[in-house]
């Protein structure tokens, strides 16, 4: 099964669709509490004028929950907001992520048809101006090196990362060593061993040290 995709940031965009203005904001983060209902108040008190805010959620599998799925159409006809704009967050594979679209109407019905259509549109459009990230289970690998070579090994390391998708956390630096610890996938890791033994013309390893599930660039 294909890794999630989660939102590296928030994001809100507008879709002007017959006079209605449609305000979608892609909510990340605080998703993942199962919690959508500050989002949504703090929506409707900042535009109070608006006639609808409907919203879609997508919580992941955890050990304490299966996963969650959750829309609301707020006054719109039955199936024509949440459940559409859920459908779009499904379809971009993304998860922990909370979405909401706040609709001014305009004086100019859209039908059952074009509300699907816009709705679907104003989700789609923030997910596209979005930056994903892929939530993947990766290793945590360390190398240890001393305070002296952590200058070549942390620009050799990331380099290596950034071609990768990987991730390297920030260095530890001790009075005898600053290991560096890599978040890699599984079949990279005898990459990383090799690259590892070649910038430290061997003098330098790689220890596997557990898992960790992270969200890296795509």
């Amino acid at each position: 099964m294909t890794s999630p995709l989660v939102l590296a940031a928030d994001v809100e965009t507008e879709l002007v669709e017959k006079k209605s203005r449609f305000l979608t904001r892609s909510r990340t983060g605080s998703a993942r509490s199962g919690r959508p209902t500050p989002c949504s108040r703090a929506a409707r008190a900042e535009h109070p004028g608006a006639r609808h805010h409907c919203t879609a959620l997508v919580l992941e599998e955890t050990a304490e929950r299966a996963e969650v799925h959750r829309s609301n159409d707020d006054g719109e006809p039955s199936g024509t907001a949440g459940m559409p704009m859920l459908q779009s967050l499904l379809h971009a594979d993304l998860v922990d992520v909370f979405a909401i679209v706040i609709r001014y109407f305009g004086g100019v019905k859209l039908g059952a048809g074009g509300l699907v259509r816009a709705y679907t549109a104003g989700v789609e459009q923030a997910v596209a101006a979005a930056t994903p990230l892929r939530r993947t289970d990766l290793l945590e690998a360390r190398i240890e090196v001393p305070p002296a070579e952590v200058g070549i090994a942390e620009n050799a390391v990331r380099v290596w990362t950034a071609s990768r998708g990987a991730a390297v956390e920030p260095t530890e630096y001790g009075a005898r060593a600053a290991p560096l610890t890599v978040l890699v996938d599984p079949s990279d890791l005898e990459d990383l061993r090799e690259d590892t033994a070649r910038w430290s013309a061997g003098r330098r390893t790689v220890e596997v040290i557990g898992r960790r599930t992270a969200d890296v660039p795509l």
